[in-house]
């Protein structure tokens, strides 16, 4: 195994049991090592800190243990039986109006690099590292031991692998097939198409399962706008909890198609219309009092440090638009889904909208991402989903 060893005094994070471990901290690294080898950390007197694999990154080893063990199909064996008797423990699996979640959540699973997401016995794998896409037969083995109701293994991972690497993965499966373009699976017993396939992430947005059900709760007789709606999650939890009239907007004709295929099988189509438009260019021109409900989910606007003030900006100008134009009495469900911005940041900014757009708001509840996302404690990045529900009078 290849060896790393760390500057004098760097080794406090991995003390910490931090699972990244950044190229500064090391000293002297084995001259052959390549992107994806497993490693030993050292510290600067040679003693064993962590096993993780390297990457030619600025985190430049991601760590799988703290105990100098082998990485081999025993390991991931372990590790996946885990991830699963955690699901199995919230009730994820035999719940039968649940069958989409989140099984493997990167370092959240203890498994950094890789994201496993259940649609109904079928998951599609992104791997996000050369290191975890190496191990991928382990992967793959270790998911057939752990799951009876295995249907299929879908790796989309050609968009997710680091640009420029040796690599050149293609999305297809790893196990099964399936001729279909898309699969079925359910969520709050709602149906819906997962566009696994050219869809966004692995098909679907499942971390906002637990803030879709309160969509659900609060939607009863009042008119809703979905920005950033995508293939309608939250629009079918409003129209499930017996909204009067929902909107969902995107920009992705194919993601408003799937949208309105999902509203067609759910029996809903009498009280939903999508709309192809532009989210700011929308909120801008709809004239005020028209919604009672606002649901704001845009992708990512950072995705690293250096971009956070545009972000803000862009952050700024759907927030502050949407509370001058919802309902006296209106509920705006905001998400910020950019690690670089900070609840922190997503706070004070919606401070400054309020204050802009001269309405009285309220904090009704902060919203996490849903609890098949486990965030390991010694990971605070981990937390990448920020969400408010106001009360806008």
């Amino acid at each position: 195994m290849k060896i790393v060893i760390l500057n004098k005094g760097k080794d406090k994070s991995l003390s910490r049991l931090h699972p990244w471990l950044f190229s500064g901290a090391i000293v002297k690294k084995d001259k052959d090592i390549k992107e994806g080898d497993v490693v030993k950390v050292l510290s600067y007197d040679n003693n064993y800190l962590a096993t993780g694999y390297y990457q030619n990154e600025t985190i430049a080893v991601k760590i799988l243990s703290f105990d100098n063990e082998t990485i081999d199909q025993k390991f991931f064996d372990k590790r996946i039986s885990c991830a699963v008797e955690y699901r199995k423990t919230m009730g994820l699996f035999g719940d039968g109006e649940n069958t989409i979640f989140r099984l493997i959540n990167a370092e959240g699973d203890f498994l950094p690099g890789l994201i496993a997401d259940y649609y109904d016995g079928n998951i599609v794998v992104q791997f996000h590292s050369i290191g975890m896409y190496l191990m991928r037969e382990y992967i793959v083995n270790a998911l057939k031991t752990n799951l009876h109701s295995l249907k299929t293994i879908f790796s989309k991972s050609s968009s997710t692998l680091p640009k420029g690497s040796e690599v050149l993965p293609k999305d297809e499966f790893l196990y099964g097939n399936c001729d279909e373009q898309t699969f079925v699976a359910k969520e709050n017993g709602i149906k819906f198409l997962i566009d696994y396939k050219q869809g966004q992430k692995t098909g679907f947005f499942i971390d906002q399962q637990s803030n879709r059900s309160l969509v659900s709760l609060l939607s009863k007789d009042k008119t809703v706008l979905n920005c950033f709606g995508y293939t309608g999650g939250f629009s079918l939890a409003a129209l499930k909890g017996e909204a009067k009239r929902v909107e969902t907007l995107d920009i992705s004709k194919r993601a408003l198609e799937i949208c309105e295929k999902n509203v067609e099988m759910n029996g809903y189509t009498s009280r939903h219309i999508s709309q192809c438009e532009d989210v700011v260019k929308f909120i801008d021109s709809i004239s005020a009092n028209t919604y009672d409900m606002i649901i704001l989910d845009p992708p990512a606007f950072a995705k690293h440090q250096r971009d956070l003030q545009r972000a803000l900006k862009g952050y700024r100008a759907i927030n502050q638009k949407a509370m001058e134009k919802i309902k006296s009495g209106g509920l705006l469900f905001t998400f910020s889904c950019s690690q670089a911005v900070s609840r922190e940041d997503f706070s004070t900014m919606l401070f400054s909208c309020a204050a802009l757009a001269k309405r009285k708001v309220r904090i009704v509840r902060r919203l996490p991402h849903n609890f098949d996302h486990p965030q390991s404690i010694f990971h605070p990045e981990g937390e990448y989903l920020k969400g408010f529900l106001l009360y806008i009078e």
